[in-house]
């Protein structure tokens, strides 16, 4: 996604918001139409790729960190790490699992697909604006912008940054670690990619069943987890990314609109 920062007049934020605000504090300003606006008391600005944003996971999607940085790991942690993202319009994440518990807010019509170990199938959970998904650690997912405009989600992730090998573990991750005979348990290193000790609490069994487990020594099955992470990967190839509905839209340009009129615009 590449777009430029629109210009707007103090991004929306009132000036007598801006004004009263003390060093330090600042106040973010989430769009309907994805943007983001950032305002402290020396002014406001839109944030954009060319300064503000890293890549999230793909090409053409961002996160902006709130809490913790890219480099958050069980070595180097901050506890969880928060961040603001925009996800391109009518675009999905590739299919992934986290290595720790995943909360995504979604300020859009958004849409996540999770593999359902216990019925061995894809669901397709829908999101309207004002959402929050939780997905537990190690569960196969995606996650989807169903709409013509940029989106902005809020995601917290705990223990882990982007650039931490098990931030997202894709297909691909995870049949190179299965073909090396690499594994995954509590406080154990795995040695198929990468080189830093990683925290399970999950295991994919060869059946497909994911179980959550606190007992030290249970290992994630990488094989499985590839499968589970093909199969979503289908899904988006066969299904595609769901539409709006005529409801959807009709109540994105109502809400445009009255994010205008709060903001005094």
């Amino acid at each position: 996604m590449s777009r430029k920062p629109r210009r707007r007049m103090s991004g929306g934020i009132p000036d007598s918001v801006r004004k009263v605000l003390p060093g330090g504090v600042e106040v973010y300003h989430l769009l309907p139409d994805g943007g983001i606006v950032l305002a402290d008391r020396d002014g406001a600005r839109e944030l954009g790729p060319e300064r503000e944003f890293l890549r999230f996971i793909d090409d053409g999607q961002f996160a902006h960190y709130l809490v913790g940085d890219a480099a958050t790991s069980p070595e180097r942690p901050s506890n969880a790490t928060v961040k603001l993202g925009v996800v391109g319009p009518r675009s999905a994440f590739t299919p992934h699992a986290h290595g720790g518990e995943h909360f995504v807010l979604s300020l859009g019509h958004a849409a996540c697909g999770l593999y359902d170990a216990d019925l061995g199938r894809v669901a397709e959970v829908p999101l309207v604006p004002g959402t929050l998904i939780r997905i537990p650690e190690m569960m196969p997912h995606s996650f989807a912008n169903r709409g013509a405009d940029p989106l902005t989600i809020l995601a917290a992730n705990t223990g882990y940054g982007i650039d931490h090998e098990d931030y997202a573990i894709t297909a691909a991750d995870a049949e190179t670690r299965a073909s090396s005979g690499a594994h995954r348990r509590d406080g154990a290193p795995h040695t198929g990619h990468g080189t830093g000790p990683t925290v399970a609490a999950a295991t994919v069994t060869a059946a497909g069943t994911t179980a959550a487990t606190a007992a030290a020594g249970t290992a994630t099955d990488y094989r499985a987890l590839a499968a589970a992470l093909r199969d979503i990967e289908h899904h988006q190839r066969t299904r595609g990314i769901a539409a709006t509905t005529v409801r959807e839209r009709l109540a994105a340009r109502m809400r445009r609109l009255a994010a205008a009129w709060e903001a005094g615009r």
